[in-house]
């Protein structure tokens, strides 16, 4: 059902925006809708599906600039044997900045993110591993960037915290967990990024910016598996990352990327035992108008 309703709110949205258009200084309705490949695919940490790929259509809307923005993201394998895990990602956040031109410049994004999995009940409760109901999730997010901080050209600190919970208490994500994990609690992201310039590449490129990207988390309860249970106050493990980006003109842009993950989580007694030392590669196709 909430699948449904954001999906007629954007709907809605795309019917009446070019009205609201007309109301706004900006005039114009701005976003931006791709696809992503990952060779294996990544979330929390946690190897959702295998071995196996996947893929991510996504599209983001700008409402009028405004600051405020709605998003959906879908992730599906591309084998079969995760139908259950397929999972769509809506989510309305605000985006604006602070102290513009100090040494203490700060970019924020706030915002609600709502997880449905279309091929599971949103409202049933877990019953047994045969029937395990909804596992759809929630969580409020907040995420700043300090992109003059350090003194250094290209070198931004970052920071996010989430506040997460299941949609509903009585699921395998929540407290009827057999194994006494739940998708309720604090998550801290740490990250730095790093901006490189490269001159003098090519009379058809004169530049090329490479995108280097670290981060680090402090889980505080949450797990991100259904059916886990070892998730506790801890760092759980280290992402690095590097990418660039391709301008096709026509506004699309091609992003390769390459990362790796160290995790650093492991309880042996409830049967965990994730993979340390995970790489794998990733590529977006985007148009943005």
């Amino acid at each position: 059902m909430k699948k449904c309703m954001l999906l007629a709110a954007v709907v809605i949205f795309s019917t009446i925006a070019p009205a609201l258009a007309e109301e706004t200084p900006d005039g114009d309705i701005h976003g931006k809708v791709g696809i992503t490949y990952d060779s294996l695919y990544v979330w929390r940490g946690i190897l959702v599906y295998g071995a196996d790929s996947a893929i991510h259509p996504f599209v983001d809307l700008d409402l009028m600039g405004s600051g405020f923005h709605l998003e959906a993201v879908a992730h599906r394998a591309n084998d079969s044997g995760h139908e259950n895990a397929e999972r769509w990602d809506y989510s309305l956040y605000y985006m604006g900045a602070l102290n513009m031109e100090d040494a203490w410049e700060t970019r924020y994004l706030v915002g609600y993110r709502y997880f449905n999995f279309p091929e599971l009940s949103s409202h049933r409760a877990f019953k047994s591993l045969s029937d395990i109901g909804s596992v759809d999730l929630q969580e409020l997010y907040a995420g700043f960037a300090f992109p003059r901080l350090l003194g250094v050209q290209g070198l931004v600190p970052g920071y996010v915290i989430l506040k997460t919970w299941p949609s509903n208490s009585g699921t395998l994500v929540g407290g009827a967990n057999p194994n006494g994990g739940t998708y309720s609690g604090w998550a801290h992201v740490f990250m730095l990024d790093y901006a490189m310039k490269l001159e003098g590449m090519s009379a058809e490129t004169p530049s090329q910016t490479i995108n280097f990207h670290v981060e680090t988390v402090f889980n505080d309860g949450v797990d991100p598996r259904p059916a886990g249970g070892y998730t506790s106050s801890d760092w759980t493990h280290v992402m690095m990352g590097v990418s660039t980006d391709f301008d096709l003109g026509e506004g699309v842009t091609f992003t390769p990327a390459l990362y790796h993950q160290v995790t650093m989580e492991d309880d042996k007694e409830k049967g965990v035992s994730p993979d340390h030392d995970i790489t794998w590669a990733s590529a977006t196709l985007k148009y943005t108008f």
